[in-house]
C-alpha cells in the first residue's frame, strides 16, 4: 500500500483551499511579504495575515492579526515565513486550528546541520496531523485554486504538473513553459521534503484529470524506502501515459556540495539515477530548457511511430549540419521512397536543390506554398515517421523586398508561412517540429522570431531554437514510445 493510500490525504484542500493564512506577513519582499504580494488580488477565497509585531495594522490593504488562534473560520492552508526556531511553536497553534496543510518557507533546518529542530518540527506536525511542504521552499502554484508563488505567474491553467526541490527553478519553469505553449495544472516547490515527498504528489498527479504531463527537479531522496516508492509511482505514471520528465541535478562534484547545503541531502550515484530513468520510462533531462521543450512536444503532438525523421532545410550546409546533429541523438535520416521523390520533382526544380533526405529547397524555400507541398509529400512517405523543418523567420523582411521585385507586392511572409504550415498541420498524420534558427540579433529579428513562434505554438506545432534541442526532444519522445511498446501500452512500430 502506498503512503498516500495509508494517509488518505485530501489534496483538494491544499490545491483549492477555501481560506489561507500567511504567518510572518510583513512589508519585507524577501520574507512573508513576498507571499502577500504574490497572492494579492489573485486568491479568490479569504486571506488572513499574521504577525504579532504588526497586529492591528493594515498591510497592503489587509488587517494583520497577532495569532491564528484569533480566527474562528476554517483555514485549509497556511504559509509559515518566520525564523526557523519559532516554527514548532507556530505549528502548535496551526494544529490547534485543525489546519491540514502548511508550507514552511523558513530555512535553517537540516541543510545547516540543525537536525534537532527538524525533528521537533515533524513531531509537532504529526501530533496534529498537519502535512508539511518544505521546509526551505515556496510551496504551491495552483492557478485554478488561486495559489501563486511568483509575482507574474499566469492565471491560465493547463495540463503540466511539476514537483521541484528548488523554489527558484519552480518559479523559472512556471514562466518558461509558457514560452513553449504550455500551462501548469499545479506546481509544487518541496524544498527539503521533510514530510510530503515527490511520492505523494506523484500519486495525486496520477489520478488528477487536469495533469497529463509531469516534470520533476530532484536533488535527492531522503531514504531507500522513499526511493523504492518513487520508482514504483513514476513507472505507474509513465505506463498510464502521463510522461514523467526528470531533471536530476548533482552530476558534478561541486553540484553535490551545493545540494548538501541547499536541501541537506546527498545527491546519490549518477549510474543509479540513469538506471531509474530506464527502468521507469522517465525522460532524463539536464536543464530547464530541455524539460520545458520536451513537455511542450508531449503536449502539442503525438509520439512518432519510429526514429525515422524527414528534414526540410534551406541550404546544403545547414542540411548537412542537421544530419550530423540529429544522428548524434539516435535519430535516423532514411532515404525517401521513389514515389515521393518523383512527386516532389513536379514542383521542385533540380537547380540549387536536393530532394533526397534531408531536403534542401535552396531558393525555393522562400515560397510558402513550396514548403507546404514538401511537408505534405514527406507526410505521405512510408519511410518517415516525423518531420523536422528548419525556418529562419528573421530573414522574412529581406525576402519580402525580393518578392516585391518579383511581383508579389505587399506579401507578409510571416503570415503566409503560418497559413501554409497551419494547412499542412491540419492534414498531416505525422508530428511536425519546427527548428527556428537564430542568425542575427536585433529588435526586428527578435520580433519576427517571436511572432512566428507564437503563431506556430498556437497551432500545436512545437518550436525549438536549435537543432540540438530538437534532436534531444525527438530522441526522448521515441525512447518513451519504446518504453510503452516494451510494456504493450503502445502499438508496435514498423521499424
Amino acid at each position: 500500500m502506498s503512503i498516500l493510500q495509508e494517509a488518505s490525504i485530501d489534496f483538494e484542500r491544499l490545491f483549492f483551499p477555501r481560506a489561507i493564512g500567511i504567518i510572518g506577513a510583513s512589508n519585507d519582499p524577501a520574507g512573508g511579504g513576498f507571499f502577500v504580494r504574490a497572492m494579492r488580488g489573485k486568491f479568490r477565497g479569504k486571506t488572513y495575515l499574521f504577525n504579532p509585531r504588526l497586529a492591528g495594522k493594515i498591510l497592503l490593504g489587509q488587517k494583520v492579526y497577532s495569532s491564528i488562534l484569533e480566527i474562528t473560520e476554517p483555514i485549509d492552508y497556511v504559509i509559515i515565513a518566520v525564523p526557523a526556531r519559532v516554527v514548532p511553536k507556530v505549528l502548535e497553534e496551526v494544529g490547534q486550528k485543525s489546519i491540514p496543510f502548511c508550507t514552511i518557507f523558513s530555512s535553517g533546518f537540516r541543510e545547516v546541520g540543525n537536525e534537532e529542530l527538524e525533528q521537533l518540527t515533524i513531531q509537532t506536525a504529526r501530533k496534529y496531523n498537519i502535512r508539511i511542504i518544505g521546509p526551505n521552499c515556496i510551496g504551491v502554484y495552483s492557478p485554478k485554486g488561486g495559489l501563486f508563488f511568483a509575482y507574474e505567474q499566469s492565471r491560465k491553467s493547463g495540463n503540466f504538473g511539476g514537483i521541484f526541490q528548488s523554489g527558484g527553478i519552480a518559479q523559472n519553469i512556471s514562466e518558461l513553459i509558457i514560452s513553449y505553449g504550455l500551462y501548469a495544472s499545479k506546481l509544487i516547490s518541496i524544498g527539503n521534503s521533510l514530510d510530503l515527498s515527490p511520492v505523494e504528489f506523484l500519486e495525486y498527479f496520477l489520478n488528477d484529470e487536469y495533469t497529463k504531463i509531469i516534470g520533476l527537479y530532484i536533488e535527492n531522496l531522503r531514504s531507500i524506502e522513499q526511493g523504492r516508492n518513487f520508482m514504483e509511482i513514476v513507472k505507474k505514471c509513465n505506463l498510464s501515459r502521463k510522461p514523467v520528465i526528470l531533471w536530476r541535478a548533482g552530476y558534478g562534484e561541486a553540484t553535490k556540495k551545493a545540494i548538501l547545503s541547499h536541501t541537506g541531502g546527498l545527491a546519490g550515484n549518477n549510474e543509479i539515477w540513469n538506471a531509474v530513468g530506464k527502468q521507469t520510462g522517465s525522460c532524463i533531462v539536464s536543464n530547464s530548457n530541455e524539460l520545458a521543450a520536451l513537455a511542450s512536444a508531449f503536449n502539442l503532438t503525438h509520439l512518432p511511430n519510429t526514429r525515422n525523421v524527414g528534414v526540410i532545410g534551406i541550404g546544403g550546409g545547414s542540411t548537412i549540419e542537421a544530419i550530423d546533429i540529429l544522428e548524434r541523438y539516435n535519430l535516423k535520416i532514411p532515404q525517401l521512397s521513389e514515389r515521393i521523390i518523383n512527386k516532389m520533382k513536379r514542383f521542385i526544380p533540380d537547380v540549387n536543390t536536393n530532394i533526397s533526405n534531408p531536403i534542401d529547397l535552396g531558393g525555393m524555400g522562400i515560397q510558402p506554398n513550396i514548403y507546404y507541398r514538401t511537408i505534405l509529400a514527406l507526410d505521405k512517405d512510408p519511410n518517415i515517421s516525423a518531420i523536422i523543418f528548419i525556418k529562419d523567420p528573421e530573414r522574412f523582411g529581406g525576402f519580402e523586398k525580393l518578392l516585391d521585385e518579383l511581383g508579389y507586392k505587399g506579401l507578409d511572409l510571416n503570415r503566409e508561412f503560418i497559413r501554409y504550415i497551419s494547412k499542412a498541420k491540419s492534414v498531416c498524420t505525422k508530428p511536425l517540429y519546427c527548428v527556428m534558427l537564430k542568425i542575427n540579433e536585433g529588435f526586428e529579428e527578435y520580433k519576427s522570431r517571436y511572432k512566428f513562434k507564437l503563431k506556430l505554438l498556437n497551432r500545436n506545432v512545437p518550436v525549438f531554437e536549435s537543432l540540438e534541442l530538437a534532436g534531444t526532444v525527438v530522441d526522448k519522445l521515441n525512447s518513451y514510445r519504446e518504453f510503452l511498446q516494451k510494456h504493450e501500452k503502445y502499438p508496435k512500430s514498423n521499424e
